[in-house]
């Protein structure tokens, strides 16, 4: 398949392009700015994606008039919109509007002109901090006001989509770990220790759903390849990983990595005492990893290499 992906540069982004590659599909890129303006980590995934045949559109965003050029001349069979606002997505100050309208930004002309050149589908991802989505406590409100923008998204291309006739899917990412990831939970842990600290987990009790990022392309992949084979029927995936308490998984985490790297990895949970977020939000589709032909044990060997090559080659 030709498949046109935003959001590529984004960690989770660049692991989708190139499981899609890997998978045999054609794979176009939309960047919002120009190659050469790419610096740091999304620098570097422009590189990486350059090596595993990505093509790219610059400065191009979904909705804009040279996006709407794209698919009105590009022979393409699946559009996989994966670009969202993030910025700071825990701050109560988050920009909802602003994040709405790029989301959606000619949503509407987007699903007029799939409809026109038979493009087959539109895979949209989701976010499990969406109102409506995951599994615990209150999982009808949105974990944050980025969520709640994820979650209005949602419902401006469902309705769009719903009016054109065009299929549309909804894949839903819960909190995903791994090489070339965003310096958050499990990079703090892995810095800490190499500088030969104890790491400490603030917020130990709180149950969340994190996800090694290659099991996590396989099943998106997987996904969009059984999206094109339905007939009109919007289908839905959440995949579930390590649904556990914080503490518990960052016990995990640091009895894979030491011994792998050979390093100590010790651990301090708090004694947590407040809960502004959810007590719990996770994924609810447990992922057939034997089907996808995914290994655990290799994964965390990748993620050892990472971080031994990325962090304590430094030190």
């Amino acid at each position: 398949m030709r498949i046109l992906l935003t959001g590529a540069t984004s960690f989770t982004g660049l692991w989708f392009a190139q499981k899609l590659r890997a998978h045999g599909h054609e794979v176009v890129a939309t960047l919002r700015g120009s190659r050469n303006s790419y610096e740091g980590p999304r620098g570097h995934r422009v590189r990486m994606l350059d090596e595993s045949g990505v093509e790219w559109v610059e400065c191009c965003s979904f909705g804009d008039e040279r996006f709407l050029a794209l698919l009105a001349s590009e022979p393409l069979d699946v559009i996989c919109h994966h670009a969202a606002q993030v910025g700071d997505y825990r701050s109560l100050d988050f920009d909802i509007a602003q994040a709405l309208q790029a989301n959606t930004l000619g949503a509407r002309r987007v699903f007029e002109l799939m409809a026109q050149r038979g493009i087959r589908a539109m895979v949209a991802t989701g976010s499990v901090f969406e109102p409506g989505e995951g599994a615990g406590s209150d999982p009808g409100r949105a974990f944050s006001p980025y969520g709640l923008s994820k979650g209005l998204s949602w419902e401006v291309l469902r309705h769009w989509g719903t009016l054109s006739g065009v299929p549309l899917h909804k894949f839903i990412i819960a909190n995903p770990f791994g090489p070339w990831e965003e310096p958050r939970f499990c990079a703090y842990l892995m810095r800490t220790w190499a500088a030969g600290g104890t790491a400490t987990v603030a917020t130990p009790s709180y149950v969340r759903d994190n996800i090694h990022v290659s099991l996590l392309a396989d099943c998106y992949a997987d996904f969009v390849a059984r999206c094109t084979q339905q007939q009109g029927t919007q289908t839905r995936c959440a995949p579930a990983g390590y649904v556990e308490s914080q503490g518990s998984f960052a016990q995990r985490f640091a009895k894979e990595i030491s011994v792998r790297l050979n390093i100590a990895a010790p651990l301090e949970l708090a004694m947590q005492a407040e809960f502004p977020e959810p007590f719990m939000r996770t994924n609810t589709d447990r992922v057939d990893a034997q089907r996808l032909g995914w290994n655990e044990a290799a994964a965390w060997d990748m993620l050892a290499d990472y971080y031994g090559t990325t962090y304590l080659a430094a030190r």
